[in-house]
Order: structure tokens, then sequence, then C-alpha cells
């Protein structure tokens, strides 16, 4: 097998480098950081590359925070505790955290937490009634949804 080559990047070519990673899609400091160490910069490097990407606007934690949890929530159908640990992953403050999930809406919350329950209680093979509610509610607690509300949904849409 080939050795990787390790890059060596200057300052300045490893900012024109992380504007492009950064306008490809919306990244978290944290991940900015990592790639740049991999670029082989120092850290005092490393933070004044951050602090241009920050200052042109290139990069912008809230900004990402927001996009991930829409991604997360629309895309993937996260329920909120997945995203929280996803975005804890990537060293976001939990006031950050917090703040962007209340950017998803209430009843769309518990209308996609019932729409995973009706996709996936026809792929449940288990016959006895509890053993099959117990598959539902582990798998959509494995998707990140609160046990609270998983059993209000199941109970109020008779999927129990």
């Amino acid at each position: 097998m080939e050795e990787q080559k390790k890059i060596k990047l200057d300052k300045r070519q490893a900012l024109v480098k992380a504007e492009h990673y950064c306008v490809y899609q919306e990244r978290a400091q944290q991940e900015v950081r990592n790639k740049l160490y991999d670029w082989g910069l120092w850290s005092n490097e490393v933070e004044e590359v951050i602090s241009d990407l920050i200052e042109s606007n290139f990069l912008n934690e809230e900004r990402f925070t927001i996009a991930y949890v829409s991604g997360k929530f629309k895309i993937k159908h996260w329920g909120k505790i997945k995203i929280k640990q996803g975005l804890k992953l990537k060293k976001i403050t939990d006031k950050m955290i917090a703040s962007a999930l209340k950017t998803i809406d209430y009843d769309e919350y518990l209308q996609t937490i019932l729409n995973t329950a009706e996709k996936k209680l026809p792929l449940i093979k288990e016959k006895e009634p509890y053993k099959r509610k117990y598959k539902l509610v582990t798998y959509l607690l494995s998707k990140g949804f609160e046990n609270d509300l998983i059993i209000d949904v199941l109970k109020s849409n008779s999927l129990t």
C-alpha cells in the first residue's frame, strides 16, 4: 500500500484552501481547525486562519449550527437528542445548541415521530404486541427522540 504524503501548506495557501472548504458547505470551527492541523499548520497559524475566516464570514458557528439542526431534522429525521450529541462532538456550545434546537417546530417534530413510527411498524416482524412496541420505541429512541414524546405520540395515534 502506498504511503500517504502529508501536505504542508503555508498560512496563505491554507487560508485560500480553507475558504474553499467553508464555501462548499457550512463547517464547525473544530472541523476547520482539524483540517488546518492536517495541512501541517502550527497552532498559532491555525488560530490566525480561523480568525480570518470568521472576520470574512466564511466561518460562522451560529449559521453552521442552524444548518446542521435543520438538515439532520428535515432530511435525516433525527430527534433532538441525537442532533445535540452530534453538535457536542463538533464542540458547539450548549447555549448555541439550545438556541438552534428551538428553530424546530414542535408540531412538525411530533409529526416526524409519527411518520417515522408508521414507516417502521410494518417492517417489524415481531408478532407479540409488547415486544413489537418495545422494538418500535427502541428504534425511535435510537433516532434521538425523547421517550415521553414517543409514548405520547404512539398512544394518541393508537400505535401501541
